[in-house]
């Protein structure tokens, strides 16, 4: 099974979002956090947030790029115990028994969007608020295979 970890090119995350994700914890969309949002609530951070950023699962801080990549079951069954307490003590749910099934859906959904995918895509998700609620739209940049001019020294040997 696949899902996505955060992945940092530069601190740039730092600035952006209240809480930046930890570079290499595992993340989910996240976009169930803004299901009650309206215009008037995106503004600064959180504006970013909302527009851009994944949810880490274990700082609940928000990150900019994910890769994919492939993890095991025990560490699944973790995150989702962990994602379900998240529900209890953020959002109401009256126990983790309850919220483990809604947790399990989440990273499910996830793993659906990094099923597809060779290890190490790079994802990252865009969101707009509608009539209807939040829409995401996840857009792909694939790894580019790696060519031996990239790792060749070539010198002029007449020189």
């Amino acid at each position: 099974m696949k899902l996505a970890r955060a992945i940092h090119f530069d601190k740039s995350d730092t600035f952006v979002f209240h809480i930046p994700a930890r570079t290499g914890e595992w993340v989910i969309s996240g976009g169930f956090e803004f299901s009650n949002f309206g215009q008037s609530d995106l503004t600064g951070k959180a504006r970013q947030a909302f527009a851009n950023g994944w949810l880490g699962v274990e700082t609940f801080g928000r990150v900019t790029f994910v890769a994919v990549t492939q993890i095991e079951e025990a560490e699944l069954e973790a995150l989702t115990d962990t994602l379900a307490a998240h529900f209890v003590s953020i959002y109401g749910a009256p126990s983790v028994e309850a919220a483990r099934p809604v947790a399990y859906a989440e990273l499910q959904h996830m793993a659906e969007l990094c099923d597809e995918h060779d290890p190490n895509t790079l994802l990252t998700v865009q969101r707009e608020l509608t009539e209807a609620g939040v829409k995401e739209y996840f857009r792909v940049i694939e790894p580019p295979e790696a060519e031996l001019e990239q790792f060749a020294v070539h010198a002029d040997m007449e020189d």
